[in-house]
């Protein structure tokens, strides 16, 4: 028994030394959690209806919105570069009490914050959902109070523990705290329901919280870390952490306008149109989360170091092999749900009485629109965390805000003006997430210098055109197989052909990427072969060892 839990503390404990092998272990924590918030959906989805959905989905819009602008705006910005820079440069004592200076500062301040919120839930919600009734609203305000305290609280503490735990180059523990935290919500929705009705997965989203907190300790502690009850605001680091998520928290509240429009806007289309748009986006943050955010995270440590040593070769490197590999493996998924939303979205959300097929349809339509920008909304976290190690974070939140403005106008214009169904908030929201992405690009390129065209453009122009050609080979099988050969009405035919023209799509992409000679064709074999370390073709072997795929 003690060796089995030495082993698992060695396992928990164990520090990432390169960028593709953090972002593994991310891609692989990120995607049981991903799939684990899908069960919830469908769990939900087969026992309350899209109108009920949409009360509970509305009701997160608050306590989101508190937790954003707290923690999001501090920790990827500000927290995990300056504390990265203390452990680099100071001790390990002086970044400790920085990062207990900050979390203690940072729960006062959502203390004083939630407060008189909880005085006024019942007029923002009115607000904030114009188109519910009477009993809708009473319901969201409910929900909204459970939630505030109970998840926003432990939430916070959570994630500076990953922000910390992230900056030590551990990377597993950190993925596994959402994956705790689905677990909770699922508990909560599984033995609650038959007792509590649909307050049942709002008690699991208090008992998630609280788990996503519990996995962290032992491993944080196992670095050395004691909180300390410090106030220290005029630290240093927290003076510096303070100035640098200024403009992040101003950027935030930018887009949570943006993010209040769209429940605004889709409660005007009625409560189930609330579900839609939120399944929809549950299901397109799969591949995203999956590549986009983990091979992100996994870069900023790195990332952080190369501008703390003011090497700008080796920055631009990791950038570009970055951007490159996130574009690879998120294009092919981008076809897939385009190509196969409706099937995909019987299979996720399941085709029960209550989710019936006008929701199935929706929701598919919302999806394929999402997902034209795909590749956009993954490559912008990677851009704003070059920013962030360069400690800039004044040019993704002016660029981020420009994409809000463009996103609400569209938004309001589709919905008020021309009367689109909920599909017209995805279509708007990708709109606004390409224009983000090359505006970022752009900016990336005068502040570190430009790329040649055979550097960026051409891979680009490769993968995007294999791409394209994937998608044509996802539509063939379902056009020809759909009725003729396979009755989809019954649920494992519907997997059957999914599988084939999913197999299909993906044997095209990868034949014709290899064809044009993409040479990020080489992180598939590393991330499943697991290739040794100093071979050619892999991204990052150490932060100071770079190789360009592209001499290969």
């Amino acid at each position: 028994m003690v060796k089995i839990i030495r082993n698992t503390l060695t396992i928990l404990t164990r520090r990432e030394k390169n960028i593709l092998s953090a972002a593994s272990v991310i891609m692989t924590a990120v995607a049981f959690s991903r799939v684990l918030g899908l069960l919830r959906d469908r769990l939900l989805a087969a026992r309350f209806s899209p109108e009920d959905l949409g009360v509970y989905y509305a009701a997160f819009r608050l306590p989101n919105m508190i937790f954003e602008l707290l923690v999001m705006g501090a920790l990827a910005t500000a927290f995990i570069p300056v504390f990265t820079s203390y452990l680099d440069t100071k001790s390990k004592e002086e970044a400790n009490r920085l990062a207990s200076s900050v979390i203690n500062l940072g729960l006062v301040l959502f203390f004083f914050l939630s407060l008189p919120l909880m005085f006024f839930t019942s007029e923002i919600s009115r607000k904030l959902a114009p188109g519910f009734n009477e009993e809708q609203i009473k319901l969201m305000v409910s929900f909204t109070r459970i939630m505030i305290i109970p998840q926003v609280f432990p939430l916070i503490i959570g994630n500076f523990l990953t922000g910390i735990l992230q900056s030590y180059r551990n990377f597993l523990v950190p993925a596994l705290a959402p994956v705790a935290y689905n677990l909770g919500i699922i508990a909560g929705i599984l033995f609650l329901t038959p007792l509590f009705g649909l307050y049942a997965p709002v008690f699991g989203v208090v008992l998630g919280a609280l788990l996503f907190v519990l996995i962290q300790i032992p491993t944080i502690l196992s670095y050395g870390y004691r909180h300390q009850l410090s106030f220290d605001y005029h630290h240093p680091g927290v003076r510096t952490i303070g100035k640098l998520m200024g403009p992040r928290t101003l950027g935030l509240a930018v887009s949570q306008i943006d993010t209040t429009i769209d429940l605004v806007l889709s409660t005007l289309l009625g409560a189930s149109s609330v579900t839609v748009f939120n399944f929809a986006q549950h299901l397109q943050q799969l591949p995203i989360g999956l590549f986009g955010v983990s091979i992100s995270q996994a870069s900023l440590p790195a990332l952080s170091s190369a501008a703390a040593r003011k090497d700008l070769p080796e920055f631009k490197k990791i950038i570009l092999s970055s951007f490159h590999q996130i574009l690879f493996l998120v294009m092919p998924l981008s076809s897939i749900l385009i190509v196969l939303r409706i099937p995909l979205v019987r299979l996720v959300f399941g085709s029960s009485t209550l989710f019936d097929w006008g929701a199935t349809v929706a929701t598919g339509l919302t999806l394929a629109y999402f997902s034209v920008s795909l590749f956009a909304q993954s490559l912008v976290h990677l851009l704003a965390r070059g920013f962030y190690a360069l400690h800039d974070s004044r040019t993704p939140v002016a660029v981020g805000a420009a994409a809000v403005l463009i996103n609400t106008v569209l938004s309001v214009l589709f919905i008020l003006v021309y009367k689109l169904p909920v599909w017209s908030l995805g279509l708007s929201a990708s709109v606004a997430s390409i224009f983000n992405m090359f505006l970022l690009l752009i900016f990336m390129i005068k502040k570190i210098g430009n790329f040649s065209f055979d550097e960026l453009i051409f891979p680009m122009f490769k993968i995007f055109l294999s791409g394209l050609v994937a998608a044509f080979a996802l539509y063939i099988p379902i056009k020809v197989l759909d009725q003729l050969v396979f009755d989809t009405t019954r649920t494992f035919n519907l997997m059957v052909l999914t599988g084939i023209s999913t197999f299909c799509g993906m044997a095209v992409y990868l034949f014709i990427a290899w064809f044009l000679d993409v040479p990020q064709i080489a992180v598939i074999f590393k991330i499943f072969q697991r290739l040794k370390p100093k071979e050619k073709g892999i991204l990052l072997d150490t932060p100071q060892e770079v190789v360009n795929l592209q001499e290969n």
